[in-house]
């Protein structure tokens, strides 16, 4: 399956997004990829395979990505 062609009823919202709609929705894949997009602009995606994801995740669970 193409990223591209994922139905739109697969793309799962945050929990942490509350009544904002500038959130994240993430779509995982039959064979394991996973697709993540912007509520906001949903042409603007990231694709990761599983192995990817599972760097990112554990990344961003580590602080890597936080702000100062």
């Amino acid at each position: 399956m193409s990223f591209h062609a994922t139905p739109p009823d697969q793309w799962r919202r945050s929990t942490r997004c509350g009544a904002s709609n500038g959130c994240v929705e993430v779509a995982r894949f039959a064979g394991g990829d996973i697709s993540v997009r912007d509520t906001e602009d949903a042409s603007a995606r990231l694709d990761f395979g599983p192995a990817e994801w599972r760097a990112f995740t554990e990344a961003a669970k580590a602080g890597r990505f936080d702000r100062p």
